[in-house]
């Protein structure tokens, strides 16, 4: 700063109190992540090498990006987020010295779903072509309807770039978003009493659409919501397994996928 023609020793004291400042605020924000929790689920569309290949490529990613973001800010923003979802793209050009057209080659997909809970009860999360979670209320003892509007969802990563974003026309996509995502595109859910269950999960257990499954799955919850989250899980994992063994018996073992299932509870 010395070195320009324009230093002046005010601008160096601004500087320098705006630095602390900053930082300040860096460690205020990552003191607030002794008290979070975060939950990062991603789904490969396959199951070989490739669908584990962009699995492992979406979780390397988002670590690395993590830590930058934490060292940066303090806590995650929704441009992490875009960040991934640019890892995930197809780059033109590499498309182009491999001599491909867009036509004979299919694209690999991952949907991807982050939240983090907070001691408050507020689960907030980015949502990334995944089914959207399920909130059980155990003292009515089903699935509350979510205002759909409240809960924004992206195209699967790497599907779907901002209109806004520089680089843009490096990449291909499916149609460009009219602007990147900003903190309106999180979305808010809360366990207010206790007992409430918020069930995560993926497409090989449910895929967020079907009304009589989603009845099914309620039922399950009420029966088992006293207990831990943990034996809910298993619960629910075994019943999705029931449902890939009536599968292997009618020989549709095609539909069979992945599973996961994660439940956050309010005690």
């Amino acid at each position: 700063m010395k070195s320009k023609p324009t230093y002046k020793s005010e601008i160096e004291t601004e500087y320098r109190q705006a630095r602390s400042s900053e930082q300040v605020r860096i460690a205020e924000n990552l003191s607030e992540l002794y008290n979070t929790a975060g939950v990062l689920l991603v789904d490969a569309e396959g199951h070989g090498i490739i669908a584990a290949k962009i699995a492992s490529t979406v979780h390397d990613t988002f670590h690395a990006f993590m830590l930058a973001e934490l060292d940066r800010w303090g806590k995650t923003t929704p441009e992490l987020f875009e960040r991934i979802n640019l890892r995930l793209a197809q780059s033109a050009t590499a498309r182009n010295a491999l001599g491909r057209s867009e036509e004979e080659y299919s694209r690999e997909v991952a949907t991807m779903l982050y939240g983090e809970v907070h001691p408050s009860g507020h689960f907030r999360f980015v949502n990334f072509g995944h089914p959207p979670p399920l909130l059980f209320c155990s003292q009515l003892g089903k699935f509350l309807d979510i205002d759909k509007s409240r809960m924004v969802q992206f195209l699967p990563l790497g599907l779907e770039i901002p209109e806004e974003h520089p680089d843009r026309s490096r990449y291909f996509s499916m149609h460009h978003r009219q602007r990147r995502a900003n903190s309106s595109d999180v979305a808010d859910l809360t366990l207010i009493r206790p007992g409430d269950s918020l069930f995560l999960y993926t497409d090989g257990v449910y895929d967020g659409s079907d009304q009589e499954e989603r009845e099914k799955l309620e039922s399950i919850m009420r029966e088992h919501c006293r207990l831990p989250a943990k034996d809910i899980c298993k619960t629910l994992l075994e019943y999705a397994q029931e449902n890939d063994d009536q599968l292997k018996r009618i020989h549709e073992e095609d539909r069979i996928d992945d599973k996961t299932v994660f439940v956050i509870k309010r005690i």
